[in-house]
C-alpha cells in the first residue's frame, strides 16, 4: 500500500440529546456486550476475506533524495550517497567485485524510540538487494536509537552491481522485533539516478571508504 496524500477527516457535530428516561442499566450492559460480539465477528470475517499477506503489507511513503519523508511513526531524509571499491574499518579492509553504495540518512521518531531495520535497495526492474552483511551492524544506523523529535544521522551499506544503480530506490522500515504489526510504515526514497548519473557514479568510486571517525 502506497500513501500519496493524507486526507483530514472532520468529525460531524453532535446531535442534541433527547430528554427522558433511558433504558435500565441491565439493558444497556446487554446491548454493549452484544455490540462487542458483533464488532468482533465483523472483524473476524473481514480478516478471513483478506488476501494472503495483505495484513502484513506495509504502508509506503515515498520521496526523493534530500526530502524529509514523514511516515507518521518516523521521519527520514536521505542526505547523500557515494560509491566505493572497498570499506575500511580500523585494520580491516573489505573489498568487492561490485560496488559498495554508502547511503547517509537522518531520521527521528514521533512518539517513542525505534531502531531502523537494515534497508533494501529496489532496482528499476524490481530486484531487491539487502544491505550487505559484510559490514558490521555497529557501523550502521541500525544499531542507533531513533529518538522522538531528535534528528539522528547514520549510514547504511549496500554491495551491488553497477548495472543496477540507474532508477534505484532505497526502502527503510522499522525493526519488527518479535511481533509483526499490521500496516507498518516504510519510507521509499528515489536516489535520482538516471542512466548517465549511474554511469558517472560507477566510473568514479572512492578507492577506500573509511568508517573510522575523523
Amino acid at each position: 500500500m502506497t500513501a500519496t496524500q493524507q486526507r483530514s477527516t472532520v468529525a460531524p457535530g453532535r446531535r442534541g440529546r433527547r430528554a427522558g428516561r433511558g433504558p435500565g442499566i441491565g439493558t444497556r450492559l446487554l446491548s454493549g456486550v452484544v455490540g462487542l460480539v458483533l464488532l468482533g465477528g465483523a472483524a473476524w470475517l473481514q480478516t478471513l476475506h483478506m488476501a494472503e499477506g495483505e495484513i502484513t503489507d506495509p504502508i509506503t511513503y515515498t520521496g526523493a533524495k534530500g526530502e524529509v519523508v514523514d511516515a507518521r511513526r518516523f521521519s527520514l531524509r536521505l542526505d547523500s550517497f557515494t560509491a566505493a571499491k572497498s570499506i575500511q574499518s580500523g585494520s580491516k579492509t573489505i573489498e568487492t567485485d561490485n560496488l559498495f553504495l554508502v547511503v547517509n540518512v537522518t531520521a527521528k521518531s514521533s512518539l517513542k524510540p525505534y531502531h531502523l531495520e537494515q534497508p533494501e535497495l529496489l532496482t528499476a526492474d524490481g530486484k531487491r538487494f539487502d544491505a550487505t552483511d559484510r559490514v558490521n551492524n555497529d557501523l550502521t544506523m541500525a544499531m542507533s536509537w531513533v529518538q522522538p523529535d531528535i534528528w539522528k544521522s547514520g549510514r547504511f551499506f549496500f554491495e551491488v552491481p553497477s548495472s543496477e544503480l540507474a532508477g534505484a530506490h532505497v526502502v527503510f522500515g522499522l525493526n519488527k522485533g518479535f511481533v509483526v504489526e499490521p500496516y507498518q510504515p516504510e519510507v521509499e526514497v528515489d536516489l535520482g539516478l538516471d542512466d548517465e548519473g549511474a554511469r558517472r557514479l560507477a566510473a568514479s568510486p572512492q578507492d577506500v571508504y573509511s568508517t573510522d571517525k575523523k
